[in-house]
């Protein structure tokens, strides 16, 4: 990695956990400068605007997601336990990768969901990638495939476990969130095989 493309990395990456602390609108322009000893003129070779920067936080955070929690898991032979594995690191994910500040694509869907364009369209869009994904996983379950309808609410359900995991833990305080979700899950996963017939 050349010298400017491993700078524009540690922008980004500085970016992204002040993002996932304060909100993509509060992140500024000179605290990120700061933090990675950059000048604000410095920072301004890399990225020319704001939204610039945005867009690059969101294309990273949910890029990363994916290779955390879909790539150890898409090689595994079935479907249920492609799914297992990846709520595994789903709630891995809350828990260790962003333990100080909360997942960011969960602060970025609460801060962005009425604020239209650039920034909003590509989360959105990442968001639907990691849905379909999902869809055809829960898909791949039952033989024949279980139905869109079935695939898209079991997909739901288990966004909000993996939600309502992060709730429990982060504000609520509670220690069992964590087997809580995962008690959710199997059970969700053992209705929707078991409801092949």
């Amino acid at each position: 990695m050349r010298k400017g493309e491993a700078t524009r990395l540690r922008i980004v990456e500085a970016a992204a956990r002040q993002a996932a602390l304060r909100g993509l609108g509060a992140v500024s322009l000179a605290d990120v400068a700061d933090a990675v000893g950059l000048s604000k003129s410095g920072l301004f070779k890399h990225f020319d605007s704001k939204e610039a920067m945005e867009l690059e936080i969101v294309d990273y955070v949910t890029l990363l997601f994916t290779e955390f929690v879909w790539r150890p898991a898409e090689r595994l032979p079935t479907a249920r336990e492609r799914l297992s594995r990846i709520f595994e690191l789903w709630l891995d994910w809350e828990d260790k990768k962003w333990a100080e500040g909360g997942c960011p694509i969960m602060a970025f869907s609460v801060e962005l969901d009425d604020q239209p364009g650039p920034v909003r369209d590509l989360l959105q869009k990442r968001l639907q990638q990691w849905k379909n994904t999902l869809i055809r996983q829960f898909q791949g379950l039952r033989e024949p495939p279980l139905p869109d309808p079935e695939a898209q609410a079991a997909y739901f359900q288990m966004k909000s476990f993996a939600l309502g995991h992060l709730d429990a833990r982060r504000i609520m305080g509670d220690a069992d969130a964590r087997r809580s979700a995962q008690a959710a899950f199997e059970a969700l996963l053992d209705r929707t095989a078991r409801e092949a017939g």
